[in-house]
């Protein structure tokens, strides 16, 4: 079982910048996907961002150009740099950790307001 703990979301005027965090502990194995969803109100829950354990990445079409995924694989930690910031980025954003054979683990979700 691996436990995520998400951290850095808030209130932002568009334009800005937010970086989100999420630390993952347990029983993490080498080979994983790690990963940022987001689910604003009324909408289904969005893949928005995934990083390999050997750093590939890849985004949603929306966020290309203006976030970046990262991380940390001493500290079990992946980041989500979120720059140029619109109000249709509100939601609230998950953290996920993939590896194969076992189940998938998600964060509570930390959540990420933007105003115009």
């Amino acid at each position: 079982q691996v436990q995520l703990v998400e951290s850095g979301g808030g209130f932002v005027q568009a334009g800005g910048s937010l970086r989100l965090s999420c630390a993952a502990s347990g029983s993490i194995f080498s080979i994983n996907v790690m990963g940022w969803s987001r689910q604003a109100p009324g909408k289904q829950r969005e893949l928005v961002a995934i990083i390999t354990s050997g750093g590939n990445t890849n985004y949603v079409d929306s966020v290309k150009g203006r976030f970046t995924i990262s991380r940390d694989n001493a500290k079990n930690t992946v980041y989500l740099q979120m720059n140029s910031l619109r109000p249709e980025d509100t939601a609230v954003y998950y953290c996920s950790y993939k590896t194969p054979g076992r189940s998938d683990s998600w964060g509570p979700g930390t959540q990420v307001t933007v105003s115009s």
